[in-house]
């Protein structure tokens, strides 16, 4: 008896297990800490279930519900993420061997500078996602006139944000980081990112049984519910056979034993 016990509770076990994760899929795998947090809040602001797992590798990956991926993505994208990924100068001139052209050497530092200056622009807030082209002048000692260094941003901006306010300093920022540019030299063009309004958004909740949930869980629910169910007629079956089964056998016994 205590051998069936066990084995049926294992199979409870794991049927609730996969119950409660089978619907569950990976947004997004081998994240930091700080950007699945970034992550998880905003789907959880927008009323999207969410969950967050460490990878055997030590990163995170985010996990939704499959029915809700599209809905997912979409939010994430409209947040800007994941942020994008910029090289530093360490990564750009890593592989560098002994002897470097001159040309290879510029073509590097001028993308080095605009990764750079891409990713500091970026982490604004306000800014959801940033990039800037750096034209660094000739080294040419025969030109007798050298053209300035110049610099073009392209920001996408939160509408939410006052952008006039943002681009002095942006320009400021960038003019300060590149050597002969001045703060003329420097232009900015703002977009501003087309996101859906959310202000009368609110997540859809319905009654289970007197639990409130939101309304795309009541199927899952449903379907909880059910097995469970099932699993306690499966357990009743069972013990009431055993307890026939019992009480024949010591009926048996009193019959034997009369005289």
């Amino acid at each position: 008896m205590s051998k069936r016990c066990r084995v049926l509770r294992l199979l409870i076990v794991a049927a609730l297990a996969s119950l409660l994760q089978a619907c569950d899929i990976d947004l997004y795998t081998n994240l930091g800490e700080r950007e699945a947090n970034a992550m998880l809040a905003v789907l959880l602001r927008d009323g999207i279930p969410a969950s967050r797992k460490v990878q055997d590798n030590g990163q995170l990956k985010v996990m939704v519900d499959e029915k809700r991926f599209a809905e997912a993505m979409a939010a994430l994208d409209d947040a800007g993420l994941p942020g994008q990924s910029f090289s530093n100068m360490g990564e750009v001139f890593k592989g560098n061997g002994l002897v470097s052209s001159p040309v290879q050497e510029r073509a590097q530092m001028v993308y080095a500078l605009s990764e750079e200056l891409s990713h500091t622009v970026s982490q604004i807030d306000g800014i959801l996602s940033a990039r800037v082209h750096v034209v660094l002048p000739d080294n040419d000692l025969l030109k007798r006139v050298i053209s300035p260094s110049s610099a073009s941003v392209l920001v996408r901006y939160d509408p939410r944000t006052d952008i006039n306010v943002l681009i002095p300093q942006i320009k400021t920022l960038v003019a300060n980081g590149i050597s002969g540019l001045g703060y003329d030299g420097v232009s900015v063009t703002a977009i501003k990112a087309a996101l859906p309004d959310k202000a009368g958004a609110q997540p859809q909740l319905a009654s289970f049984f007197g639990l409130w949930m939101l309304e795309d869980d009541v199927p899952a629910a449903r379907w909880l519910f059910g097995s469970l169910l099932l699993i306690a007629l499966v357990l009743a079956g069972l013990l009431s056979r055993q307890f026939w089964q019992r009480r024949r056998v010591e009926g048996t016994y009193v019959l034997s034993d009369a005289p």
